[in-house]
């Protein structure tokens, strides 16, 4: 993975090795393995590379949020892009790794804002300790080297997110294979969630959606999705015609 690219830090917490990797126009967040963290373009930092990760932008084509609640920091480029597309929205990031916070500053241009707070903290711990319908949107990705951190899969974690979400929020999970949609998993998130919608990327990661509400359904072709490339082009007509209802 490393052979085209340029290792311009490498350090090491107690959960194990943070390198950045710089190739010709990307820079790359991982921990010493096969998996990218984060993948920025180096000229714009706030604009996420990965389709997985701008996919898991879209819900902002239906609401838009006053506070937004990220779990799993990375390279930041999730709170750097809600933090660049809704000047008034307050992000919130929970990040268990003070080291890849650092890295996240010093390497991705994670903004230093008032509008932007990160939490030192276990995601779980912080979701028990968020306040009923206190965020509009929750997107979670928490990942280790080589796989989904377990809690993200667990019926507790799907019912914290629902308590924390305003009434018209949405949740937003990635997850690198697709949970069984007749499981005991769906099942839970049915019973919080009036819609569940579901994409799949070319690199098989696969990002549920859970809106609390009903809402209308949206054409590729909606000028709200135009709108929306206007202030952050990652493709935001071809991705919505991705998604499907489960």
């Amino acid at each position: 993975m490393f052979n085209k690219g340029e290792i311009i830090h490498h350090s090491r917490d107690k959960l194990g090795s943070i390198l950045v990797i710089d190739y010709r126009k990307h820079r790359v967040l991982t921990f010493n393995s096969v998996f990218e963290q984060s993948k920025i373009d180096r000229r714009y930092p706030h604009l996420p590379v990965h389709e997985y990760s701008r996919a898991m932008l879209l819900p902002a084509a239906f609401i838009r949020p006053r506070h937004v609640t990220i779990l799993g920091l990375g390279g930041g480029v999730m709170a750097s892009a809600f933090h660049y597309l809704f000047p008034e929205c307050q992000v919130h990031a929970v990040e268990l790794r003070q080291a890849v916070l650092d890295v996240a500053r010093e390497y991705f241009g994670l903004p230093e804002s008032d509008r932007l707070l990160v939490t030192i903290a276990d995601a779980r711990n912080a979701l028990n300790d968020a306040p009923d319908a206190s965020t509009d949107l929750i997107l979670a990705d928490l990942y280790s080297a080589d796989r989904m951190s377990p809690a993200q899969a667990k019926r507790q974690f799907i019912e914290s997110c629902s308590r924390a979400l305003s009434p018209d929020g949405w949740l937003v999970l990635n997850y690198h294979r697709t949970p069984d949609a007749e499981g005991p998993y769906f099942r839970q998130l049915r019973k919080h969630f009036a819609v569940l919608l579901i994409f799949k990327s070319k690199t098989n990661n696969t990002v549920v959606y859970a809106s609390k509400r009903p809402f209308e359904a949206m054409h590729p072709k909606d000028p709200a999705l135009a709108s929306l490339e206007k202030r952050l082009p990652i493709g935001w007509s071809r991705l919505m015609g991705r998604v499907s209802r489960l």
